[in-house]
């Protein structure tokens, strides 16, 4: 008999799409054969996404796994969204009838469905095909745990979170200051919002819910989620906490300039500044980041990128054009202590590295994933997404970052003093602040590792959910 296959719908953006593979790599890793992986791939909306989809389908077929790709028939993407995830979810739910098709035509039988949590519109399909379905979250916990409040939350608060008394209550967290919700439902006029309402509401119809998160991490939240006491009155499906997925390839044959300049810094001297792949900054913003450096008379690896090129989508950025984003000087001043790097930078490899002792990060879930793993601790910098709650996670509930005052009402806008305060908090030996956030960081990343080896949490929930999977399809 054929192995029953593990049908995946990933969503294409990078932060999703690898995430997803690397879960079900591991899936398949720990079947010991019992398994096989089927992808269906969404054609991008994007040329530039359609390019880099491509590649990473490249490298994953040259893999020599048991994984097959196959590519959906290409839809009109909707003209008339506000905002990216009502694009996602809309565009996602046009795919339904070839997603049935595809799975309804596999020559071996489809033992599951995993979705990314932007496709919960599918859970039509795996009920008419009666496959088991699966949600995968590539954020926290405490973000799934939002996700699963927020239909009964929008029943109890009235008007908009900002403007209600007091704080949001996510079971399992401390008390959330309504200024720390994700960006997407900040508005609850906006479909945006709808659209996690309803993907809120939806996942809890999945026969188990795959996070990238580690238990040891999230501890309180991950009970509170088992328990029920994020979704009162309906049953939470099963969760498993399979975390760190983080795709470590080996460092390149040549090593980064970056990398380079790293090996003549001293230990932990160096703060890192990336902002993810969306993550860009205007000539102000960047002037205020180079004076908060500065004064801060800290060593840093800055990796600046602009404002996207005419003609490119909103999460483009272009490589950096130094001398009109710096201000007049600046590199000369700093050269003996700073480095700015104005394209894409190999993250891992700068965060893996001996001399590198902080991280000023968009604080984007695997970036952050990054960070516990080499146990380097962050000052958290939210742009987008749910990257506000990851800020405050971070530093009130896992205590693994010094807080940094972000002003969302001018567009995430941060001063110079503001950035100088936080790195020296951040970086100085005798900061307490520091002191703490480096003694968490090292716990975490002791427990990050200790989970994904054999008979840890991670490792363990990997192997639960393989078992459930193979059992369901015999």
């Amino acid at each position: 008999m054929e192995t029953p296959t593990v049908v995946l719908l990933p969503v294409w953006s990078a932060g999703h799409l690898m995430s997803m593979f690397d879960a079900g790599k591991r899936l398949l890793a720990r079947s010991g054969g019992g398994l096989s992986l089927t992808v269906l791939v969404m054609q991008a909306p994007a040329a530039n996404d359609r390019a880099e989809v491509a590649a990473h389908i490249q490298r994953e077929e040259a893999s020599g796994l048991d994984i097959r790709f196959q590519h959906l028939p290409a839809v009109e993407p909707p003209t008339d969204c506000l905002g990216i995830e009502e694009f996602v979810s809309r565009f996602v739910q046009l795919h339904a009838a070839h997603v049935k098709a595809a799975i309804s035509g596999l020559a071996c039988p489809v033992a599951a469905l995993v979705v990314d949590f932007f496709c919960t519109t599918m859970l039509d399909v795996s009920r008419e095909l009666a496959v088991p379905a699966y949600v995968y979250i590539t954020a926290d916990a405490a973000f799934y745990a939002l996700l699963l409040r927020l239909p009964a939350l929008h029943e109890e608060v009235a008007v908009e979170f900002e403007e209600m008394e007091g704080m949001v209550g996510v079971p399992g967290l401390p008390p959330v200051p309504p200024s720390s919700l994700p960006v997407p439902v900040m508005d609850k006029k906006n479909p945006n919002y709808t659209w996690f309402v309803y993907h809120g509401r939806r996942i809890t119809e999945a026969k188990g819910v795959i996070i990238n998160t580690v238990t040891e991490l999230e501890q309180s939240v991950l009970a509170a989620i088992g328990d029920g006491r994020c979704t009162p009155g309906i049953p939470a499906p099963t969760v498993y906490p399979v975390g760190p997925v983080l795709s470590l390839t080996p460092p390149a044959e040549e090593t980064h300039e970056c990398v380079r300049w790293l090996d003549a810094q001293p230990p932990a001297s160096v703060v890192l500044l990336c902002f993810g792949s969306m993550g860009f900054s205007t000539a102000p913003q960047a002037h205020e980041i180079a004076h908060g450096l500065e004064r801060s008379g800290q060593r840093f690896l800055w990796v600046l990128r602009g404002p996207p090129a005419a003609g490119a989508g909103p999460g483009q950025p272009s490589d950096a054009d130094l001398g009109e984003l710096l201000p007049e000087g600046f590199l000369e001043r700093t050269k003996e202590k700073g480095m700015v790097w104005p394209t894409k930078a190999p993250q891992k490899e700068i965060l893996a590295h001996a001399s590198v002792g902080g991280f000023v990060t968009h604080g984007g879930w695997n970036s952050t994933l990054e960070s516990l793993w080499f146990g380097v601790p962050m000052v958290p910098w939210p742009l987008y997404a749910e990257q506000h709650l990851n800020a405050f996670t971070l530093v009130a509930y896992m205590g693994v970052a010094v807080a940094m005052e972000v002003d969302r009402k001018r567009n995430n806008f941060v001063a110079a003093s503001e950035l100088e305060r936080a790195v020296k908090a951040l970086m100085e030996r005798d900061s307490e602040e520091g002191k703490r956030a480096r003694e968490k960081a090292a716990e975490m990343k002791a427990a990050c590792r200790k989970a994904v080896e054999e008979g840890g949490s991670s490792y363990s929930a990997l192997g639960s959910l393989s078992e459930e999977i193979i059992n369901g399809a015999n």
